[in-house]
């Protein structure tokens, strides 16, 4: 038997930091909203209270927040060639498992993407020339940096975002980051504190002619009520943050930002533990009439709405929109069609090192607590003699000093049991201290996601494909920006450095250095090129809008997750605002 219910305005699919954002604009604007989440709810005061939040065994070791291996997979190989495999355990993949999403347990680095970001290909195009761009499957985002700067101001309002600002209408300001887009004023609360790793490394690349700041983070630093009248705390630099909630309603989450308000409203309804199977469109194929579900019980349903918006993890909208026969399959063979084309990760490395004579007490820490010179980030230095374009941005972190997961970050050659273990853990603990490469990552035509012709899923249902490795621009822009960070170490003083360039070998599922996958459901002006028009409108049918990273055309040298939020309240005022007044396409293909 198959559960019908009540007829909705909207239905949205999956409820994390882009569906949350999603409900609040759209139930404020007046809409009948339903949203379905797989997973369960989690509150801050009942699941996260800081007498729990800080088990490290269940939540960084155990990873008690990310959904189980045996709920949902993807299949993975590095060439067309090879016969993917699933993935058995979650690393470069952190798929949220509760209300909320992945914007519980993140970290809180909160980046802006650059202006050149969105326009990667015509800029680079006119700055060095087509040759520049040769093997790389470049695009613009339809939209640009100008045109975003509102709705990233409007994101950054509601999490509280802390940080200082390095360009304000185009004057640059004293201690922020000059390379920045211009934005309309500063950040809603001031930036966080300096560790004395963040201070030895702001006054290293100070003394080498970069330009340091500190980060922009969802942890925030100050007492602070947002537009939604949500009141939230300041970040006590507990050091438990990603893979963690927050006890302190101090880091920038749905539980923290914008849930105690949704939930209050009357015209919006949450189904928990219950999975959208996939969209069904109406039998002229030109828009979908809702979405049918599953509950935790084994029933189906069908949820009716007039406007289906996809917000679930980057992998999952891309699988939606392909079970649901929402866009044309990507066919990297011929370059056509759209869905599952351009995926990207993120390119990063790290290099840590020690201090004799120094103690940089970790345990002082926040998710987003570092320091950072974007001198060879986005295209901010001349790309015109290298054999590569994009960059990375080059950060001194203090993000946490976690014992477990810090016990085997140790001198090379220490002992790695015993004694002689213990020994070196209770010297390097306190005088280790990193740096982090978090760079771009450019889309080339043979990474791309499809339903695997293999395997499926509990329901019966083809699991992912991942068809991924890194390439050669990648390769060569994290050797660059590696050097540049020894440099940087070297100039501080660290000493018995570990550098770690994750590009140099095959890219595996198992190797974490960043959780930021991209593409796959890409925007953009041209619909032979992109899934989703630039309001993240399905090209194909228009009642559809896919909200997520999977819409980033390439990826930046940051996080993904502030860009996100401002795609969603951009795409949810054009909804209500121009949409819902007259429904059909946003934008002319």
């Amino acid at each position: 038997m198959t559960i019908e219910r009540p007829k909705a305005d909207v239905v949205i699919c999956g409820l994390g930091w882009a569906g949350s954002v999603m409900a609040e604009e759209l139930t404020r604007a007046g809409l009948n909203v339903t949203a379905i989440e797989r997973g369960a709810w989690r509150d801050t005061s009942t699941d996260f209270p800081p007498a729990v939040d800080p088990d490290e065994l269940r939540w960084t070791t155990r990873r008690e927040l990310l959904q189980p291996m045996s709920v949902e997979t993807t299949t993975f190989r590095n060439r067309m060639d090879q016969t993917a495999a699933p993935v058995r355990n979650w690393s470069a993949y952190q798929f949220g498992w509760n209300v909320g999403g992945a914007g519980t347990h993140w970290a809180g680095m909160s980046w802006r993407f650059t202006p050149w970001d969105f326009e990667v290909a015509t800029q680079t195009r006119e700055r060095y020339g087509a040759a520049k761009a040769e093997g790389l499957q470049l695009q613009d985002w339809g939209v640009t940096y100008a045109e975003m700067e509102p709705y990233y101001d409007r994101f950054e309002r509601i999490a509280g975002t802390s940080g200082i600002a390095g360009n304000i209408n185009g004057e640059i300001k004293p201690g922020g980051n000059p390379f920045e887009g211009p934005r309309a004023r500063e950040y809603p609360t001031p930036p966080l504190k300096d560790t004395f790793w963040m201070r030895e490394f702001r006054e290293a690349s100070e003394r080498m002619g970069y330009h340091p700041f500190t980060l922009p983070a969802g942890n925030i630093s100050q007492a602070y009520v947002n537009p939604l009248g949500v009141t939230m705390g300041p970040c006590t630099y507990c050091g438990f943050c990603d893979f963690h909630g927050c006890g302190n309603f101090s880091k920038s989450s749905p539980q923290a930002c914008i849930l105690p308000a949704l939930m209050r409203r009357p015209n919006f309804t949450l189904l928990t533990e219950t999975e959208v199977l996939h969209a069904v469109k109406h039998d002229d194929g030109k828009t979908a009439k809702g979405v049918k579900f599953i509950t935790k019980e084994g029933e189906e349903g069908f949820q009716p709405a007039d406007i289906v918006i996809i917000t679930a993890y980057q992998m999952d909208n891309v699988r939606l929109m392909l079970l649901s026969g929402i866009g044309e399959q990507y066919d990297p063979a011929t370059g056509k069609g759209t869905v599952g084309r351009n995926y990207t990760y993120q390119t990063c490395g790290t290099v840590n090192a020690f201090f004799s004579d120094k103690y940089t007490n970790p345990f002082i820490g926040g998710g987003a607590l570092a320091v950072q010179i974007d001198d060879f980030n986005g295209d901010n230095f001349d790309h015109g003699n290298l054999d590569f374009i994009g960059g990375a941005g080059i950060m001194g972190y203090s993000t946490n000093g976690r014992p477990i997961q810090n016990m085997n970050n140790l001198r090379p050659g220490s002992k790695r049991w015993g004694s002689a273990w213990k020994e070196a853990y209770t010297r390097d603990y306190n005088q280790g201290a990193g740096i982090f490469i978090q760079g771009t990552s450019m889309p080339v035509r043979d990474a791309y996601l499809d339903l695997d012709p293999d395997y499926r899923d509990r329901h019966g249902q083809p699991l992912l494909r991942l068809t991924f490795d890194w390439n050669r621009n990648d390769q060569n822009m994290l050797r660059y920006l590696t050097d540049r960070s020894v440099e940087i170490m070297r100039e501080a003083g660290g000493e018995d450095m570990i550098v770690e360039n994750q590009a140099e070998e095959s890219w595996n599922p198992y190797k974490q250095h960043s959780s930021h996958t991209i593409g796959g459901a890409v925007m953009g002006a041209d619909p032979t090129t992109s899934a989703l028009n630039p309001f993240l409108q399905s090209w194909d049918v228009h009642n559809v809008f896919v909200v997520g990273a999977s819409a980033f055309p390439n990826n930046g040298g940051y996080n993904p997750t502030v860009t996100v939020g401002a795609l969603a309240v951009r795409a949810a005022q054009a909804i209500h605002q121009t949409y819902v007044n007259n429904p059909g396409p946003l934008v002319k293909g």
